[in-house]
């Protein structure tokens, strides 16, 4: 059996699978390289178009490694340089994401992710506010990238936020996540330098008996009542649309605005709690994610359902009530987040949290009105600390023969 069709069957194998990799080591492994080669699993063999109305990454289902990097573009690097960039930029995504090597060679490839298939990569790229100065185009930045407001859980590094250009890397297999990390960064070459850099991951497809909404480091569903493409208005709350009237910001038609935090998890204090008390925090049952009210997790709230007490089942300052399209005038954005740890900090506790990465139309209509909410008396905020933060406008998808951004840089 090759080593490749032995990965695909582990989980089928159970326990006798991981005798097997105990066992053979080393010789297993060098035998397995005389094997002709076997098809994909499912996992590796996933590929995600490049090219198309919208960029990638967006609307893709989570991703188990991701990696979100900012970059400022280098001193005395104009537009000419920046269209250059996202050429390069764009030409390897479309190689990486379609599982070829760069360059058509693996001379010219770094070979980390050689013999693995595309796995769901995604790369998407989006431009922060101070990029439209950078490269003289500020009568192209377009009013949903005015600064976010402060909010009382800030605790802001300004050194890991914003940036002029984001890129947010997504895939099933962490090699290959990987090695699109680093042709984006050696395709920045003397164009762009890293910023700040943040890596996550997420329940690998295929880990539960059947497919379910992620959790996250709380233990805690996170997903439930995003937006759902089959939902009438999905395009008008996540992308942007044409603007007839305004030439100036037609490139965005398509695209979308992206929301990511840092958000690091007060774990320690958060598994103090019974898991009764987590519940009442968030408003929704641990175990599968419905809400106290009752019903299942895709149960609409009854926000006004009380318990024999005569309190409500949902407190009053529930996360799950405050954040609620109903208590927002409808306002809703698509969470895609990843988690992260990054080991302890001095204080010896974990360095863990999540990357919050939202989706919406305009960021003023989207995420503002609900963390402004939030800030105002959610049971949760005690447990998390916003650490840093980044805006961005994510051009539409590239047409065939186009490249991200080529619609402003070439406006």
């Amino acid at each position: 059996m090759s080593r490749r069709r032995l990965l695909g069957t582990a989980g089928a194998a159970g326990a006798t699978g991981l005798v097997l990799g105990a066992a053979g080591g080393a010789t297993g492994y060098a035998a397995s390289q005389d094997d002709a080669p076997a098809a994909l699993t499912s996992v590796g063999s996933t590929e995600v178009m490049f090219h198309g109305k919208h960029q990638p990454g967006i609307t893709t289902p989570l991703q188990a490694r991701g990696h979100l990097v900012a970059f400022d573009l280098a001193p005395g690097a104009g537009r000419k340089e920046a269209a250059a960039l996202m050429r390069r930029w764009s030409a390897a995504a479309q190689r990486l994401m379609a599982g070829e090597p760069l360059n058509g060679g693996t001379a010219h490839d770094t070979g980390i992710a050689l013999d693995a298939g595309p796995s769901s990569l995604t790369v998407t790229f989006g431009f922060g506010a101070t990029f439209f100065e950078r490269t003289g185009l500020t009568g192209h930045r377009p009013p949903g990238l005015d600064p976010l407001p402060p909010f009382s859980a800030d605790h802001l590094d300004a050194g890991r936020s914003d940036g002029d250009l984001w890129v947010q890397i997504g895939a099933d297999d962490a090699l290959v996540a990987f090695h699109a990390l680093r042709a984006v960064q050696k395709e920045a070459a003397a164009a762009a330098t890293v910023r700040w850099q943040m890596d996550g991951f997420n329940r690998t497809p295929g880990a539960t008996a059947r497919p379910m909404t992620a959790r996250n480091l709380m233990g805690q569903i996170d997903g439930t009542g995003n937006p759902q493409p089959a939902d009438s208005d999905f395009d008008q709350r996540v992308f942007v649309a044409a603007r007839g009237d305004d030439a100036a910001y037609d490139w965005l038609a398509g695209g979308s605005y992206a929301v990511v935090r840092r958000i690091r998890m007060l774990l320690d204090d958060w598994e103090k709690l019974p898991v009764k008390r987590q519940e009442r925090v968030i408003g929704r049952r641990k175990a599968d994610g419905a809400p106290l009210s009752g019903g299942t997790e895709t149960t609409a709230m009854d926000l006004d359902k009380a318990g024999p007490d005569g309190k409500l089942l949902i407190p009053d300052n529930a996360h799950a009530r405050i954040s609620s399209p109903e208590r927002n005038g409808g306002a809703a954005m698509l969470r895609r987040p990843f988690s992260y740890h990054d080991g302890m900090s001095s204080d010896g506790t974990p360095d863990a949290g999540l990357l919050f990465i939202c989706w919406q139309a305009d960021p003023l209509r989207g995420f503002v009105p609900v963390q402004r909410k939030l800030d105002r008396g959610d049971a949760l905020s005690p447990f998390l600390r916003h650490e840093a933060s980044g805006l961005f406008a994510v051009p539409g998808g590239a047409a065939d023969g186009e490249y991200v951004g080529q619609r402003l840089l070439e406006a």
